[in-house]
């Protein structure tokens, strides 16, 4: 059965989507991009204060579905510069430590909100 994941520890969505959704053992999070929770606006900063946010926004979405970092199996990174690239990964293997998922690393034109990263993510039980 389809579950919505919502919590309020991670910023709303900003359209018409689920911060994420769970079946089957699976957790898909949407991508997530640099939104302080408590006030819905981008935090100030460069690609690591960034990057920080936006993974610490996985976080809650993980916990309040019931996972961890542990069981994420696939992220996909999309980065306004490819240049941040090396600063993105420093950050994301802070978290990423003990489990390293899947991962794959884009450079695309243009995020939502003027964001200088977005990430989303793939967790299985």
């Amino acid at each position: 059965m389809k579950k919505i994941i919502k919590t309020t520890n991670a910023p709303a969505a900003i359209g018409p989507y689920s911060q994420a959704v769970e079946m089957k053992g699976m957790l898909f999070i949407s991508g997530q991009v640099a939104l302080d929770p408590a006030t819905g606006k981008m935090v100030e900063g460069d690609i690591t204060v960034q990057t920080e946010r936006v993974i610490r926004n996985i976080e809650a979405i993980l916990q309040a579905a019931g996972y961890s970092f542990v069981e994420v199996v696939k992220s996909t990174c999309y980065l306004s510069d490819m240049a941040n690239f090396r600063a993105m990964n420093e950050v994301y293997s802070r978290f990423y430590f003990e489990n390293h998922p899947a991962r794959a690393a884009f450079a695309v034109k243009e995020l939502p909100m003027g964001a200088l990263i977005e990430i989303e993510t793939i967790a299985m039980k």
